[in-house]
C-alpha cells in the first residue's frame, strides 16, 4: 500500500454508522415437520412474508426465539423443512473504518456464541419434530456490512479514501492488506444507483445502499444454501467412503429372487435412496431464487454465487452422485447377473429331474 493512503487511512476521523447483520445457519437434521412445529405451541410462531425474489419452495416458518430478552439482538428466527435452523443478528454501529475492524472481529466472536445458545433453544423445544434430529451437524456464517448513505461520502471517497480499510474489514483483518488483495476485493464491486456500492466477499460483504433490505434475504438464503451443499458433500463422502471400505458387496437373500426389491441398510442400498434425496433438495433449493427481470438482484446473487463458490459445491456433488450412479449401475449388474445364474441353475437341474423321471419311467 501507498505510504500517503496508509497514513491517511490510519489517521482517518470521519465517522459513519449503520449495521452489521449476521447469518447463522444451523444444520439440526434430515427434516423438519414445520405443521407439527406450528400445531405445538411449543414456540410462537410469526407471520413471514415470503420475499418476492423466491418461490414458494420449502416456505420457512417464522418463529420467535425462547425467552428471548428485551436486549436480543436476532431480529430474524426461521425453520426451514430441509432441517436447517436460520438466525439473523443486527448490531448497530457509529464508527470510523479503522475502529471498525476491531469491532467487527469482538462483535462476530461474541455473536458465534450467543447464535449457538440461541439455535439449542430453539432445538430443544422442536427436538421431537426432526427426523434424524442432532444439535448441530454444520454451522454457517455470512456478516454484511451496511454503511448509511450520507450526501457527503461518494462511491469515490470510499474506494479511494476507505477502500483499504473495507477490504481488511471483509477479510476480517485488523492489519491492512495488500495493493493487489485490495484491488482484488474491490474489483467485484457493483451498484444499482450511481450512489449505491455492494462488495461481496467470501466470508463478508459491504452494502452503502438505502434500499439494503430488499437484498438481505438473498444473504441470508445464499448462507444457507452454501451450508446444505456442504453437508450433503459430507454425507456422500462418509457413504462413498464405507463402500470404498467394503471388501466385498455381500447380497442380500432377496436378490436371488427375481422381482423382489431389495431392502437391507447396506451401504450400497443406501446410496440409492441418497441419490434420489439429494437431487430433489438440490434442485428444490437451486430453483428457489426468482431474478428474472431485475438486473441489479441477478447481477447480486450471481457475485453471491461465484464468491461463495456454490457453483464447485455443486460440481462436486454432482460428480460423487454420479459416481453414486456408476456404482448403483455395477451393484444391479452385479443382481442380474446373479439372479441369471440362479435361474440357469434352476432350469438345469429341472432339466435333469425331468432326465431321472423318465429314466425311472422307462426302466419300469
Amino acid at each position: 500500500m501507498k505510504p500517503e493512503m496508509q497514513h491517511h487511512e490510519a489517521t482517518e476521523t470521519n465517522i459513519v454508522s449503520g449495521n452489521f447483520f449476521i447469518f447463522y445457519a444451523f444444520d439440526v437434521g434430515d427434516d423438519i415437520a414445520l405443521n407439527k412445529v406450528e400445531a405445538s405451541n411449543e414456540l410462537l410462531v410469526k407471520q413471514h412474508t415470503l420475499s418476492k425474489y423466491f418461490k414458494n419452495y420449502h416456505i420457512p416458518l417464522a418463529i420467535e426465539l425462547p425467552q428471548a430478552s428485551t436486549q436480543s439482538r436476532c431480529i430474524k428466527a426461521t425453520l426451514h423443512s430441509f432441517g436447517v435452523i436460520s438466525l439473523v443478528y443486527k448490531v448497530p454501529f457509529n464508527d470510523t473504518f479503522e475502529t471498525m475492524k476491531k469491532t467487527l472481529n469482538s462483535v462476530d466472536a461474541e455473536f458465534r456464541e450467543q447464535s449457538i445458545a440461541d439455535a439449542h433453544a430453539i432445538f430443544s423445544k422442536i427436538k421431537g419434530f426432526i427426523k434424524q434430529a442432532r444439535f448441530f451437524h454444520l454451522r454457517n456464517s455470512y456478516v454484511v456490512i451496511q454503511v448509511d448513505q450520507n450526501p457527503q461520502l461518494s462511491v469515490l471517497d470510499l474506494k479511494q479514501n476507505y477502500g483499504g480499510a473495507i477490504a481488511s474489514l471483509l477479510q476480517f483483518e485488523t492489519e491492512s492488506l495488500s495493493e493487489y488483495q485490495k484491488d482484488a476485493i474491490l474489483e467485484s464491486a457493483t451498484g444499482y444507483y450511481r450512489g449505491d456500492l455492494i462488495i461481496i466477499d467470501t466470508e463478508a460483504a459491504f452494502v452503502y445502499d438505502e434500499d439494503y433490505a430488499e437484498i438481505l434475504d438473498l444473504f441470508e438464503f445464499a448462507n444457507i444454501q452454501q451450508l446444505e451443499l456442504h453437508y450433503y458433500d459430507r454425507i456422500l463422502d462418509q457413504q462413498l467412503n464405507a463402500v470404498y471400505q467394503q471388501e466385498a458387496w455381500t447380497l442380500p437373500l432377496t436378490a436371488y429372487i427375481p422381482f423382489i426389491t431389495t431392502t437391507t441398510k447396506d451401504p450400497i442400498s443406501n446410496l440409492d435412496r441418497l441419490k434420489v434425496e439429494i437431487s430433489v433438495i438440490i434442485e428444490r433449493i437451486e430453483s428457489s431464487v426468482k431474478t428474472a427481470g431485475d438486473v441489479y438482484v441477478a447481477e447480486t446473487y450471481t457475485l453471491l454465487v461465484e464468491k461463495l463458490d456454490l457453483k464447485s459445491w455443486k460440481d462436486s456433488l454432482n460428480t460423487k452422485l454420479g459416481i453414486i450412479k456408476d456404482v448403483l449401475s455395477v451393484y444391479q449388474s452385479k443382481i442380474d447377473t446373479t439372479r441369471e445364474d440362479l435361474l440357469s441353475v434352476l432350469v438345469i437341474v429341472l432339466i435333469f429331474i425331468e432326465l431321472i423321471v423318465g429314466i425311472l419311467s422307462y426302466l419300469k
